[in-house]
């Protein structure tokens, strides 16, 4: 069974980040959705909210699954037999930091990245963004998926 594994914080995750889950689902007898736990950070969803968010929004695809990680990626990939990561690049600036990170993660454990460029239509969009403008009541319903725009709202609304 071919693995890869998309790593990030789905902080919440964007069409962009969708757009990439799917082709890698594509390419991929399952693919797993590493959703990275940071403490010392304070996300707007909690990380079992991002990964129900995620679950429902890739559902349809069959072969996603979605679970939480803390550490190291490699430690993730070890554990699951998952040779493959799957990165998106939205511009150049994006290829610098994770070539290092490619090459830093197969020297500690020969696991390949795989680089996959961003759909045009999302090469400036980012969980930041996307938070910033909704907290700022713009409109971000072409950014997201119809659940995470729910649960967006409904999150800003309370603060």
């Amino acid at each position: 069974m071919r693995r890869a594994v998309c790593p990030g914080s789905f902080d919440p995750i964007t069409n962009g980040h969708l757009d990439i889950i799917a082709r890698a689902s594509r390419l991929y007898d399952q693919v797993y959705v590493a959703v990275m736990i940071n403490k010392s950070k304070q996300g707007l969803f909690a990380v079992d909210e991002r990964i129900a968010l995620i679950e429902e929004v890739t559902a349809g695809f069959g072969n996603v699954v979605v679970e939480s990680f803390h550490g190291l990626l490699v430690d993730f990939c070890k554990q699951r037999d998952i040779p493959a990561i799957v990165k998106g690049l939205r511009a150049v600036s994006d290829f610098d930091y994770e070539l290092q990170m490619a090459q830093m993660n197969n020297g500690l454990s020969g696991v390949e990245t795989l680089f996959v460029p961003t759909n045009p239509t999302y090469s400036f969009l980012s969980s930041s963004l996307v938070k910033e403008v909704a907290q700022w009541g713009g409109d971000v319903s072409h950014l997201v998926p119809e659940p995470v725009l729910t649960a967006l709202r409904a999150k800003l609304a309370r603060d």
